[in-house]
């Protein structure tokens, strides 16, 4: 009996140093966990790396589209010479005839959005005139416009409500009409003082 007991215990003994052992291979050294900590950091900086660069390379993209659109759009600026599609005059109160302008009709969406953008220039007696589908409060700006312009605000009943004077080339400032406006006429800056319309005065218009 002794002996066999004396027998289990030896087994149980290394049984015991066997499990121990296992357990010593299966936990990673510090060195290894180290290394495997490294490994993630590289992995995730790679990734942020690839995603900055995806992000830059977009922006420079869309940048340099808008430049390339804005530059052939320059040096074909000739295709925005002035086309008469009608003619308009000022008037005073008492229905005189003040001025008359060679203009064209801006009377859609994107007619309206280009407008008198990218010309270099344009007769003393020529101007633009916008027409929109309802009187409300309008505001135009100067974006990408080389000329400075008077730019005329009129109302559904063609008095003029309102006159921005002298606006600069290229300025993104928008110009508010201050009161409800169907129709805005522009010309070249200066204009208005040289030939003396104010608000108040009207406008008749007609197509060719």
């Amino acid at each position: 009996m002794h002996g066999t007991l004396i027998n289990i215990d030896e087994s149980n003994h290394k049984i015991i140093d066997h499990i121990k052992m296992s357990k010593t291979k299966i936990q990673p050294s510090k060195k290894q966990s180290r290394k495997n900590l490294w490994m993630q950091i590289t992995v995730v900086v790679v990734l942020i790396a690839f995603v900055a660069y995806f992000i830059l390379s977009n922006v420079l993209v869309n940048n340099k589209t808008k430049t390339s659109d804005l530059e052939k759009a320059m040096e074909n600026r000739t295709a925005y010479s002035f086309v008469k599609e009608g003619d308009l005059s000022f008037t005073n109160l008492n229905g005189d005839s003040i001025a008359q302008l060679e203009i064209e009709i801006a009377d859609d969406s994107q007619q309206r959005e280009t407008g008198l953008m990218f010309r270099d220039k344009m007769g003393e007696t020529q101007g633009m005139l916008f027409i929109f589908d309802n009187e409300e409060p309008q505001a135009f700006w100067m974006h990408n416009t080389v000329l400075p312009l008077d730019i005329i605000y009129v109302n559904s009943n063609m008095e003029i409500v309102h006159i921005a004077k002298n606006a600069k080339p290229y300025d993104d400032k928008s110009l508010p009409s201050v009161k409800p406006a169907q129709y805005v006429v522009e010309v070249n800056a200066g204009y208005c003082d040289k030939i003396g319309i104010q608000e108040g005065d009207k406008i008749v218009w007609r197509r060719n």
